[in-house]
Parts: C-alpha cells; structure tokens; sequence
C-alpha cells in the first residue's frame, strides 16, 4: 500500500479523474431507470452500477445497493477466471451464479470489458432484479425450496455477446426459461444501454487525462480508502469478540433454527471474521455465498467506523474473511441461496453484537434483519397478459446512543433502495388493490431509545386466482435488543379469506399459496431493537409516543413501566411504583461453566438452555421457550429451555463461547428475560385448513 500521492498526478486531477468515474456510473444508473421495463427496478431501484479495473478491483459506485455491490468483485473474479485470455473488444458476459460472487438467481449481472487498443483496461458492470428468472413459482421467490434448480435459471459466466456479435441461441435460451420474456428482455437491453454509455465516456475520459493518468488515479485512490479504512479499524481495541444469532429453516414443516457464529479479530489495523462453528449447509434457503456474508461484514463495520468514506476495493482490503466450506456462510451446490439478503442481515446481526463489546456507543439495537421478498404471479384479464408482484416491506432500524431508531426504514445494508411501489401504480400495473399501509404500534423493540416501528400492509387480489410466495426472516426468532433494550416485533404474515385472518403454516417462509379473488394477503415487517433500559426511557416520550399510536398503553404499563391517567398524560406517582414493581420483579442467577455442547437440532443446531422445572417456574418460563441472557455485554445471548432434572439448581449453566458472548465469568449473574414466539424447535404447525401432500404441507386455495 502506498500513502503517499504520485507526485506526477497533482490533487486536482485525482479528484476530478475520482468524482468522474462516479459521474460515469451515476449517468449508467439513470439511463436504467428510463429504460428498464420491471418496475422492481425503475420505481425499487433495486439494481447497482459500478466500474471495475482489470484487475477484477471495485474502483467506483455511487447510491447503489450495498448487497449487490459489495459481492460484485467476486463475480467479476469469477468470469475472469472462467474466461481467462478469452476476453476481447465486444464480448460481453452475463451471470447470475449464487455460488459464483451472486447473490440470488434474480440478480443478473452484465459485464462489459473496455478495451484501449488489445488492453482490457476497464470492466462497467450492471446487477439488476429480474422480476423472474424461472423456477418453481412466479417472482422466483420461494421460502421452502430444497435446491437450487426450484429457484430459477442458473447462469454460470456466458458470453451473451463475442466478438460484437450476439449469441442468439444464450438469449433464446434465457426467455424460454423465463416468465414475462419481454420484460427481460426490455431490462437486459436497458443493461446494455448503459455499459455501452459507460464505455463512451470512460474514452472521452482517457483522451481527456490519459490512459496511464487515470488508471494512476484509480489506483492512489484506492490507497487511500485503505489507508482510511485501516486508521479507523486502529482506534479499536485489539481482541478477539464472538457472537452468535440464528436464520429460520423448516425442515419438512418443523422449525429447525440454523446456527451463525462469529469470532472477530482486531488486531493492529486490520480485522479478521471467522464464521467458524457456523451451520452446515441445509436444504432450505436459508445459506449464502462468502461473497454475501461479507457485504453483511463490511456494511456493519463501515457503517460503524466509518460511514463518510468512500465504498470500493481499497475499503474492502482491511478485512479477510473465513468460513467453513458447504455451509450456510460458504454454500455448495446444490443447496438453495435465494435467502441471500437474510443471511447478509444476519451476519450483520453478529457484527453487531461482536462491535457492541468493542464500541457501544456506536452501535445500535438489532436492525429488522429481513428484506421480507414477498411475490405473486397471475394472469390479468384486463390487460390480457401475465403479471409479477414484488414489494419487500421495509421494516424498523435499532434504537441507537443518540435518538430512536427509524421506522419502516430500509436498514443500511439496502442503500437507497425503496422497499414498496406507490399504491397508483401497483394498481395500474396489476390486478390489485392497496388496502392499508400504516406503522405497526407496538413493533418497535422497548429501550432508553426505542426500535423503529414496522409496516402493516394489506393487499387484496382483484383478479380471479393468483400465487403467492414470501421468502422471510425473523418471523420466529426477533431482532435483539442491546443494552438492555427489548426484542422488537418479529414479521407476521396471514391470507384474509372469508372473513378470517390465517397465519402461515411456516411463519414467513411459504411457496405457491394459491389465491383466489378478494383474497386478502397481510404483511406485518418487523420492528427494530431497543437501545438501553426501557425503565431510563423519560416517561414524557413514552406518553408522547402512545398519543402519536407508536405505541399502546398497555405496553407503555408492561415494558416501560409508565402509567398514563384517562388523558394521556403521565401520572408520577403510579410511575414510580410501577417502575419499582417491574425492578424487584427481576432475578438474576449465577452462571456456571458447563463445557458440554449446549447445541441441538434435526439439521439445523441452537442453544438450549438446561434447567430444572422449579428453577423454570421460578422464573416464569415454559420448556422449549425462547429466552435470551443478558451479561456484561450489551447484546444477549440467546437459547431456548430444556427442562433437565439433572442440571445444576437456580444456575445458568453455560460454555466457554456463551460466557463471552455475555462478557461474563463463573459465578457472575445474569438476568434471563422470555420471548414469546409462534413456534418452538421441533414443532410443525398445523390448522383445520391444512393437508399433506407427500412430505409438504399444501393450504387449499384461498
């Protein structure tokens, strides 16, 4: 790394040479958004530009998705591997491998070498959403696929140009296996629109600068960021910091969490995240590239240390990443992806509870931990043509030092992406019809800072039958609280037919739920953390946030201990003895070491908790309920009760990793709080509407 500027390009050109780039990229993002055809793209913005040198490094972007951006450069790795002294003036290559730097199979990504003469100096680079890509049900989306083949086409680095000519019989291939082949095609023209703009202005840059000049720019800048990076990461103390979280697997119905682990390492100026421990791989959704998990990694550090900087591959070189080969963090074929952007959330659930350790004052409470990617397909009669529905409801940001967290937010890891359409053209646009859209009371996560609120949206089907899929997170297991904050509202889902509100079967996650007209589908997104000790919250706020509808006044009574008198305003004295009640209302127990592995599972592996029945009912909490400990540290530590008669009496016996976790050693006491949850481990839903097919649990049409 060099720190020092070449002294042959004087400041004023690195800036101006930098900012063009981003210019150029920002001018490939709004051609985009004129051209494409899916409104995921031009109303979501749910794609990403940027501009890679040839050495496969990121060198600029602009207010693009972070999800997408960030594993780019490994994609970009991956088609210059496969296609290695085999890249000439016109090719061009598409991709969307989840196993090869994707992210899911919707995100298809378009590579365009740049040539000077016979050197590629250049590659702009274009991931856009497809509204489908194929598979199993409309959107592609599916919360229970079991491979990859259910999820849509798979497109390992092709040629879709060679030589400047296209390769006619990739493209047919492509529509074939796609819904609404138009669309794709109108989004991959509105792709090369913009590669091919990029292209022109990268020249007029050259000829502007100089080639040699502007790959020197490219390169001192991204010293630079590095250099950057690396001060930030030296303000930290060195350690090693863990945390553990889970993702929601079904494994023929049951619930069956999967386990991520983390081990950070600081030392000197860089950082280490070792996924070491971390659930193999299941045949569920719920596993992910490296490439993904550590877009979840750098979001939550750079957000962290340093949210100004710029983004590109100096910023990314401070960070080395490890993670067991054939699990959910590293996936192999052929385990599905397509919960790719809940399996970055949750790395950045982990980093956010190994930073709390490290600066706590810069952290937050658990964000919603889901991008909630709900779809549905039809036909519609009006416009007699197929449609697709995607919307992803953004939910509630952590309470953080400061103020509240925001509600119905896209969390950082989204960048400037919208989460839902305008309700005027969803209804344009499709046989639907918008009913509500509103903030959830009561979602946000209790603390000194409260989590931000979730959405409640409802959607009814104006067209004769529909399917309908949604592929969640954070439906059972909520996002956490830090600092003695409160979980927020996990994510609900219920179809509203005749007259009756129905939950899924398999708590966010469902596949090809068929619909029928007038059918209401109901999507509550989740909630975010709380920050600091509810009991600390002035009880000023928490009346004033009852009279906005944030929150109810039996929460207001139950998690911050204020009570209100028939107007609303605070009564002091009723306050003050419901604060103390709900203080001497909380017990602390001792921990003990305990080395046996606390793990268990069907394929998936969680904490349990040992405890006898008494200690169980001393503390108010029933077998197979999940809890969460709270220690020295600011995030909890959470497991779920097993009821052993032989375990230790009014002790939490726990391992090495869990007393980290809590910052805790033998004999210190920590406090156990319960979370309601709609399911247990091992348990399989079922309700008078339900019948097996098979193996898989089938809903009639609705």
């Amino acid at each position: 790394m060099n720190n020092a500027i070449d002294p042959a390009v004087d400041p004023i050109t690195l800036e101006v040479v930098c900012e063009s780039l981003i210019a150029v990229v920002r001018e490939m993002r709004a051609s985009i958004i004129r051209a494409s055809y899916s409104p995921v793209i031009y109303e979501m913005d749910d794609f990403s530009c940027a501009l890679f040198n040839a050495r496969a490094e990121m060198v600029a972007q602009s207010n693009d998705h972070p999800g997408h951006v960030m594993p780019m450069p490994w994609s970009v790795r991956c088609a210059m591997e496969d296609f290695e002294n085999d890249i000439h003036p016109g090719d061009i290559i598409l991709l969307n491998d989840s196993y090869r730097g994707g992210t899911h199979l919707n995100d298809v990504t378009l590579l365009y070498p740049v040539f000077a003469g016979d050197r590629l100096v250049m590659l702009p680079a274009v991931r856009s959403h497809w509204a489908d890509v194929g598979g199993a049900t409309p959107g592609s989306y599916s919360g229970l696929s079991t491979n990859i083949y259910q999820e849509g086409l798979r497109m390992p680095p092709i040629k879709l140009y060679e030589r400047g000519q296209p390769n006619k019989a990739v493209m047919r291939l492509i529509e074939a296996n796609m819904r609404l082949p138009e669309d794709r095609k109108g989004d991959l023209n509105a792709m090369l629109g913009a590669v091919r703009a990029a292209e022109q202005r990268l020249n007029k840059l050259f000829g502007k600068y100089g080639l040699d000049t502007v790959l020197e720019c490219l390169a001192i800048n991204l010293d630079r960021s590095e250099a950057r990076m690396r001060s930030r990461i030296r303000t930290l103390p060195a350690g090693t910091y863990v945390y553990e979280d889970y993702l929601e697997y079904y494994d023929e119905g049951r619930f069956d969490p999967v386990l991520m682990r983390l081990a950070l390492t600081i030392a000197g100026d860089g950082v280490t995240a070792d996924f070491a421990g971390s659930n193999p791989q299941v045949p569920g959704v719920v596993n992910s590239s490296l490439a993904v998990v550590g877009a979840g990694v750098f979001v939550a550090l750079k957000s962290t240390l340093d949210p100004g900087g710029a983004v590109n591959q100096g910023a990314f070189r401070p960070i080395t990443l490890k993670a067991p080969e054939a699990s959910i963090v590293d996936v192999r074929a052929d385990a599905p992806a397509g919960a790719h952007g809940e399996v970055r959330k949750r790395a950045v659930s982990v980093m956010l509870g190994c930073l709390a350790q490290v600066a706590p004052d810069l952290v937050s409470g658990d964000l919603c931990g889901t991008s909630f990617p709900n779809s549905m397909g039809g036909r519609d009669a009006r416009r007699n043509r197929s449609y697709v529905y995607y919307e992803a409801p953004a939910g509630g940001n952590g309470g953080f030092a400061e103020a509240d967290g925001s509600s119905v937010y896209v969390n950082v890891d989204f960048g400037n992406i919208r989460s839902i359409h305008n309700a005027e053209s969803l209804e344009t646009d499709m046989p639907i019809v918008v009913e509500k859209s509103e903030l959830r009371v009561d979602s946000g996560g209790a603390g000194r800072m409260r989590g931000g609120l979730g959405l409640h949206r409802e959607i009814r089907l104006a067209g004769e039958e529909a399917v309908y899929s949604v592929l969640s997170d954070r439906a059972v297991i909520p996002p956490y609280g830090v600092g003695g904050g409160a979980s927020a509202a996990p994510v609900g889902v219920s179809i509203r037919a005749n007259g009756q509100d129905v939950p899924l079967l398999t708590p966010g996650k469902a596949t090809g739920v068929r619909l029928r007209r007038d059918a209401v589908f109901i999507l509550q997104s989740a909630g975010g953390g709380g920050y600091g000790d509810p009991l600390e919250r002035e009880a000023s706020r928490v009346a004033a946030d009852v009279s906005a509808g944030y929150v109810s006044e039996d929460c207001a009574r139950s998690a911050y201990g204020v009570a209100l008198d028939h107007e609303g305003r605070v009564a002091e004295r009723g306050t003050s003895n419901l604060r103390a009640q709900l203080t001497g209302a909380i017990v602390r127990l001792p921990v003990v070491a305990d080395e046996f592995s606390p793990y268990e599972g069907i394929k998936g592996r969680h904490r349990v908790l040992r405890m006898r029945s008494a200690t169980a009912q001393r503390l108010g909490v029933l077998s197979n309920q999940l809890v969460e400990l709270l220690g020295r540290h600011p995030a909890p530590l959470r497991a779920w009760i097993k009821i052993d008669e032989g375990a230790p009496a009014d002790v939490f016996p726990l391992d090495a990793f869990g007393r980290q976790v809590l910052g805790v050693a033998a004999g210190d006491a920590v406090r156990l709080r319960g979370i309601e949850t709609p399911i247990a481990p091992g348990e399989r839903r079922r309700d008078p509407g339900a019948h097996e097919i098979g193996s898989r649990i089938r809903r009639p049409i609705i």
